[in-house]
């Protein structure tokens, strides 16, 4: 069916590769660097996951960086040339470059004022965003219109949600999401964080857990407490070259929640700087908003 306007995204989304081709959604892809070398996140069509965490596991220290207005100029323009423009953007609480997206927006309806250009801010990122993506993405093939799809984002956004814990909490120390001296003892008591997106967007520690296999365990319960809806969104287990630690999710939630439809994939480079290698989320749509 042929659309009047565009459904886009940004990598932030950790949408997995092989969906971003079935259903041809453009992706903004945002910056990176490892080693000095710059690089963009496709979405895993060029980056060996494992190889990348090992990397960070022997000491390098991935660097990311903010899109600027004029980068979101060249993706958006050539597409507000023929069409109108649906964006959906990652979350304005864990980085400022949505600011840049609406610096372009302003000054690209200049150029173009006959268009329609809506940005929505998810206030998820990672497999939430992906999760809203994958749902509001099902309504632009059913030929819903742009304004429709919007609001149905907006109306949903905060039913998106996720549950991860990091192997290592110096990458939160770094990010600043702990202090130094919780990090220290969290790691020498093999503490595990659970971290759950808030209502707000942020990032909120709910429960520190003793070992990994706890851990997994206390984010599957947790999940159940949140009330997933299975049967209106897929559940998605990211991990961050943790294998094992997803399949062990997946089992879990599979034993709870017979015959839901579990989609593991792997956590992207960009968001992987933030929470290290190791790292394991549970993402799922509830039945109601985040209640914290």
């Amino acid at each position: 069916m042929a659309l009047d306007y565009v459904f886009m995204t940004d990598s932030d989304s950790d949408l997995p590769f092989h969906l971003k081709e079935q259903y041809d959604i453009p992706v903004v892809y945002m910056p990176y660097a490892l080693n000095g070398k710059e690089y963009f996140d496709d979405l895993g069509q060029m980056l060996d996951h494992k190889s990348y965490y090992d990397a960070m596991r022997e000491g390098a220290v991935p660097v990311t960086s903010a899109l600027n207005e004029a980068a979101y100029i060249e993706y958006f323009e050539p597409i507000l040339k023929k069409k109108d423009l649906l964006f959906v953007a990652f979350s304005s609480k864990l980085s400022c470059t949505i600011q840049a997206v609406y610096a372009a927006r302003e000054q690209l309806l200049k150029s173009y004022p006959e268009r329609t250009f809506i940005v929505v801010d998810t206030l998820s990122i990672s497999g939430p965003q992906t999760l809203l993506v994958l749902k509001a993405h099902s309504m632009y093939r059913a030929g819903a219109p742009i304004r429709e799809v919007a609001d149905w984002l907006e109306n949903n956004k905060l039913r998106a949600q996720a549950l991860f814990m990091v192997d290592d909490l110096k990458y939160l120390k770094r990010g600043g999401r702990i202090s130094p001296m919780a990090a220290t003892v969290g790691s020498m008591l093999d503490l595990k964080p659970v971290i759950y997106e808030a209502q707000d967007g942020s990032l909120q520690a709910i429960q520190k857990v003793r070992g990994r296999k706890k851990a997994v365990a206390y984010m599957v319960d947790k999940m159940l407490e949140f009330a997933p809806d299975p049967e209106e969104s897929p559940l998605l287990v990211l991990h961050a070259d943790s294998p094992e630690d997803a399949e062990r999710c997946r089992l879990l939630i599979s034993q709870k929640l017979p015959g839901a439809d579990i989609l593991v994939e792997n956590v992207g480079p960009v968001i992987g700087a933030h929470c290290g290698p190791g790292t394991v989320a549970l993402c799922y749509i509830g039945t109601k908003p985040r209640c914290m």
